[in-house]
């Protein structure tokens, strides 16, 4: 079940529990697309999951992007990963969270296992490119599951920096409609039963309690954090931000105000957000991110 105490039952009308379900469905990167086999070769074409890259005296650490709830390796990753492939970074991203009989879509599953995918991956990445560590970066779920992996599995050791875009890091109230559960029963169950890496992101879970329990941080990893106050799905949007020693947490429209950036946007096209990752992966080339920055 789902941490929330059961009210009594009250008439709700159909239209508060469609907005509930499609709020919870939101949870997502960009929509898949038709065939998996022709995206990850282009994926490959265009220079990202390349095996035989070498991390650079510039560069020396591969990137591993993590996708969002929904998304996919390749969905979430067609703008950025050619955008850092072009930096000179050596990139990679995987599929998690699978769910039997759903392609296309993961991250559902319980987000404790998608972390130790996510640390079969790391190894893999690891042992291919011979670097001893790598940097994270992750859209929604993707920013925030690491950090299980981070302070559970061992990652800290495999781990320089941890880049979260628009991460639920203290889980999500969904614009306050996970307050309406509770009148309708059996959809808390059933999210819980069929979506489980949906019912682990909402605010107060037992999986957001574990992970947030001991602090937010651990000690030899550098987090960053960009949010926008236009987030819908992970609210409210500042309960992203991270506290602790390396944290830097950045508010999109403090460096653009005219970006308008939903959570959607800002982890798939927004070259605003990317630069400020290019930022947190090098800060010791980092340029100042500003509404210019889209053209760079």
């Amino acid at each position: 079940m789902l941490p929330w105490i059961r009210a009594a039952r009250v008439p709700r009308t159909r239209s508060l529990l469609a907005a509930l379900l499609l709020a919870l469905t939101v949870l997502v990167a960009p929509t898949a697309t038709a065939s998996a086999a022709p995206a990850a070769e282009a994926a490959t074409s265009r220079g990202w999951n390349d095996y035989s890259c070498k991390p650079s005296a510039a560069h020396p650490r591969p990137v591993v992007l993590v996708h969002g709830t929904f998304g996919n390796s390749i969905d979430n990753w067609l703008v950025l990963a050619p955008y850092l492939v072009n930096r000179g970074y050596c990139v990679f991203s995987l599929d998690y969270g699978q769910l039997p009989g759903v392609p296309f879509f993961h991250g559902l599953g319980p987000i404790d296992k998608s972390a130790e995918q996510l640390d079969v991956f790391v190894d893999k990445v690891l042992d291919a490119t011979g670097a001893p560590k790598a940097d994270l970066v992750g859209h929604s779920q993707g920013g925030m599951m690491p950090n299980y992996y981070l302070k559970f599995l061992g990652g800290a050791a495999k781990v320089n920096a941890l880049v979260g875009i628009a991460p639920d890091n203290h889980g999500t109230t969904l614009l306050g409609l996970t307050k309406l559960l509770p009148f309708f029963p059996g959809v808390e169950k059933f999210i819980s039963d069929k979506t489980p890496g949906l019912a682990d992101q909402i605010a107060g879970s037992p999986f957001i309690t574990k992970l947030t329990a001991g602090g937010d941080t651990v000690p030899g990893v550098r987090y960053t954090v960009i949010a926008t106050t236009y987030d819908q799905v992970v609210t409210p949007y500042r309960t992203q931000y991270l506290d602790g020693p390396n944290v830097r947490n950045v508010l999109l429209q403090d460096l653009c105000p005219l970006d308008l950036s939903e959570h959607v946007a800002i982890g798939t096209i927004d070259r605003i957000a990317f630069h400020e990752v290019a930022n947190a992966l090098d800060p010791t080339r980092a340029t100042p991110t500003t509404c210019a920055s889209v053209i760079g």
